[in-house]
């Protein structure tokens, strides 16, 4: 054990809890007063309702947990995107659950709220998961609606995405729990089945003010749009449920006689706990970016009986390429080694760059889990790709490129964990958002950007300094000092895990040891569907 153990263990701990207490804040929704309002009509919450449709004492993973987190703050706040998403399971069958969250500014659609929502159906038309919407949207936010109306990933998205899901027969069932207006009317009708709620539930394209405005009609909501009026009189909606609990009860009992699915047959076997005790990743991950550490400790503490099978050991050091199991399921890791090694002709080369032998390494192990089958998963802790004139002369541009190829074109499911540092083109031959992981999370370690804090504050001063200099003003030792650490505060703050979870550029910040469940998961729900494409590099500069 490395002497800092104790010393990183305190740390990361600190971490932990710090991410635990901004997620009792973000589940928090709009606040104690307005669940208290929620409930006074008679209505469970979001979270109340995903919970009580999920099958109990089994495991969900929630995306996007901190999506609108510390952003539009003079709108009053959006925590969680005013939308909750899980993974999980429904009479033992793999679903995802999209709820709004109706004391979030009525279930308004922020434009966080719209990506979130995409990245839902995104999930689900990859993996083919039945996808249950609960519904409860005042609709579009109209002080934002120029950022999440008229544009092709804004809220329109959602209704061609119901239609598309619909034509490849992916189960869509929605439930109308509370308000449900406008252009978000669309959303329940185009899914496969309907049900809404009597006397809570109500659905129109116009309310009885627009109404009455627009044609001079005097209509109550209930008349116009509540559930007696769509059950018996419209034919709209399929099922009348008496209140939440009986809604969702009927969601369990449709998804209960769904037959089974097509497999795309990842290799699993029995489950086995990590022999290498997982909590020990606290001690192990050291407290400052920079700082060395052996990626195989941490990795030892992830598989199952903390064994793997590395594929060329002794080549490209600063990857670390191996088979393995996570929950009994087959993987690929493909891993940054942090510490510094020696290459084959016995020059140091340091940890987290990627070099052209690493590089070349890569490559070939992702071109051999797409012939074997067997889904990938990336460790990040990268800061880049090695710069110089050796390596530029060595062809790291063309080695990289080959990289990111294989990366791109593959077919079988990916998955990235950003441990630490995910630095510039690293991000991108790792298998950052941009390449299609099915599943991208944090640690509260992990840092994303295209340098540094420190780096990037070091080119922004001496920009900063040119500038004002050409002004005329003299820049003191103090002043650059100054000019320094704001221009770093600032640059810090957007590395920060949060920050990139906020914009949904991961689907989360987790617990190193919810890292075996999130993969788990994610490969359960690949494998409901089916490769369908053949592994092909296209044309590369051998």
């Amino acid at each position: 054990m490395n002497i800092n153990f104790n010393k990183n263990e305190d740390f990361n701990r600190l971490k932990l809890t710090e991410l635990k207490k901004k997620l009792l804040k973000v589940y928090k929704g709009g606040g104690d007063k307005r669940i208290e309002k929620h409930h006074a009509k008679g209505k469970l919450t979001a979270r109340e309702r995903i919970d009580y449709v999920l099958d109990p004492n089994t495991n969900s993973i929630e995306i996007g947990a901190f999506a609108g987190y510390g952003m539009y703050e003079e709108h009053g706040g959006c925590p969680s995107g005013g939308v909750i998403i899980k993974i999980g399971y429904i009479r033992g069958k793999q679903c995802i659950v999209v709820a709004n969250d109706a004391t979030v500014k009525a279930g308004a659609w922020f434009p966080i709220t719209g990506k979130k929502n995409l990245r839902a159906q995104e999930i689900a038309i990859e993996n083919r998961l039945p996808i249950i919407y609960l519904v409860d949207s005042a609709g579009v936010y109209l002080p934002m609606q120029d950022e999440i109306f008229p544009d092709k990933d804004h809220f329109g998205r959602i209704f061609r995405n119901n239609a598309i899901m619909s034509s490849m027969g992916i189960t869509q069932i929605s439930a109308i729990m509370g308000s449900c207006v406008a252009g978000g009317a669309y959303l329940p009708i185009m899914s496969d089945e309907a049900l809404i709620v009597d006397k809570t539930g109500s659905i129109f394209l116009a309310g009885s003010y627009l109404v009455k405005a627009a044609i001079g009609e005097s209509i109550d909501n209930e008349t116009l749009g509540g559930a007696t009026t769509h059950c018996e009189i419209s034919g709209v909606t399929d099922y009348k449920a008496k209140d939440d609990q009986d809604a969702l009860d009927t969601i369990k009992n449709i998804i209960d006689k769904i037959g089974d699915f097509d497999k795309a047959g990842y290799n699993r076997i029995k489950s086995e706990e990590p022999k290498d005790k997982p909590e020990e990743i606290y001690g192990l991950l050291p407290e400052s970016r920079a700082e060395q550490y052996d990626m195989y400790q941490i990795i030892k503490r992830m598989m199952d009986n903390s064994e793997f099978d590395e594929y060329k050991s002794n080549y490209g050091k600063t990857l670390i390429t191996a088979y393995a199991r996570i929950d009994g399921w087959a993987v690929g890791i493909v891993a940054n080694q942090r510490k510094v090694v020696k290459n084959s002709k016995g020059e140091m080369q340091f940890g987290g760059v990627i070099y052209s032998d690493s590089a070349d390494k890569a490559t070939r192990f992702i071109a051999n889990c797409n012939q074997k089958k067997i889904p990938l998963v990336f460790l990040q802790d990268v800061t880049g790709f090695m710069v110089g004139s050796k390596s530029e002369h060595g062809g790291i541009i063309k080695d990289g490129a080959k990289m990111v190829n294989a990366v791109s074109n593959s077919v079988v499911p990916k998955f990235t964990v950003i441990i630490g540092n995910s630095y510039g083109a690293g991000n991108y031959a790792m298998c950052g958002k941009a390449y299609d992981p099915r599943l991208i999370v944090a640690w509260p370690s992990a840092e994303l950007a295209v340098m540094s804090g420190n780096s990037a504050a070091k080119v922004l001063l001496q920009i900063e300094k040119a500038s004002l200099e050409k002004k005329g003003e003299k820049i003191t030792k103090a002043k650059e000092e100054a000019l320094f650490n704001k221009i770093k505060s600032r640059y810090d703050s957007q590395t920060s895990p949060y920050y990139a979870a906020s914009r949904i550029w991961t689907d989360g910040v987790i617990d190193p040891l919810d890292t075996r469940i999130w993969i788990s998961m994610g490969i359960e729900a690949a494998n409901h569907a089916p490769i369908e494409k053949k592994f092909n590099l296209g044309v590369i500069q051998v």
